[in-house]
């Protein structure tokens, strides 16, 4: 009698659980799952691009190695136009410097919650940290100045303390300055979530939320004012994309064949 109650309530317990799971997955799984994908980034003060490898450790867990290569931008940049120039093109009044950054972090991944059906989503956390630099490339704007006979003379020099926006004609060519790159180095560390929604085994699509903790040796030379900053203090959301590599037989992933989703 026993026996049989089990057997009942199983019966009855089994097609419910698969119902509620969705659309069964299945696709071959791949074990052994290191990973590889790229990245846009969206921060707080900028945007970015991403690259990053997976190493599984174990069924849960992933060692991150992480090169990210993000544009700085200065809250009170403001693009403007000289109103009595008929030909200028916009510039951001002030500016110094373009800033990059160059991350290159070793972090850790651990899954949360698994993806047990093909319409889930996995969710992770993670986080990382290593050396920063950021590379700076002058900017150069086109000052206009009064020469013989009415005419003007346009020369191209960077922003100094006085220049007003009706001396500028325009923003010079964006190559004018690589030899006067500089070079700032610093730390930094990031941690957040990762959420992994691909319908297709091989194929990585995630979102990613968290914040990045970055500090500089000395304040980002981006405009001409006092408030640059040496600390940055980010949140960030990305978008993910990549593939699930096998070590044991990487040759059944191709790689140009992963991205046309189902």
């Amino acid at each position: 009698m026993n026996k049989l109650l089990t057997i009942s309530l199983l019966l009855l317990i089994l097609p419910a659980s698969l119902l509620a799971q969705g659309e069964i997955d299945e696709q071959q799984r791949i074990f052994y799952r290191n990973e590889r994908t790229v990245g846009l980034l969206f921060n707080s003060n900028g945007y970015g691009i991403s690259y990053r490898e997976g190493k599984r450790l174990n069924l849960l867990n992933k060692r991150l190695i992480d090169i990210d290569l993000n544009l700085i931008k200065h809250p009170k940049e403001i693009k403007l136009v000289n109103p009595y120039v008929i030909s200028g093109s916009s510039f951001v009044y002030g500016k110094l410097n373009h800033t990059v950054t160059i991350r290159g972090m070793i972090g850790h991944q651990q899954e949360l919650f698994r993806k047990i059906d093909l319409g889930g989503v996995a969710v992770r956390y993670f986080y990382s940290g290593g050396p920063t630099l950021a590379v700076t490339k002058p900017i150069y704007y086109n000052i206009l100045y009064p020469g013989a006979g009415g005419s003007w003379e346009i020369r191209a020099e960077k922003f100094v303390e006085g220049t007003q926006p009706t001396d500028i004609y325009n923003k010079a060519s964006f190559f004018k300055g690589f030899r006067e790159l500089g070079f700032i180095p610093g730390v930094a560390a990031k941690g957040g979530f990762n959420f992994e929604y691909s319908k297709e085994d091989k194929v990585i699509h995630t979102v990613e939320i968290g914040v990045s903790l970055e500090a500089y040796l000395k304040r980002l030379p981006v405009m001409a004012s006092d408030d640059n900053q040496a600390l940055f203090l980010t949140p960030f959301i990305s978008y993910r994309l990549g593939v699930v590599i096998d070590p044991l037989h990487p040759e059944s992933v191709k790689i140009p064949t992963l991205f046309f989703r189902k």
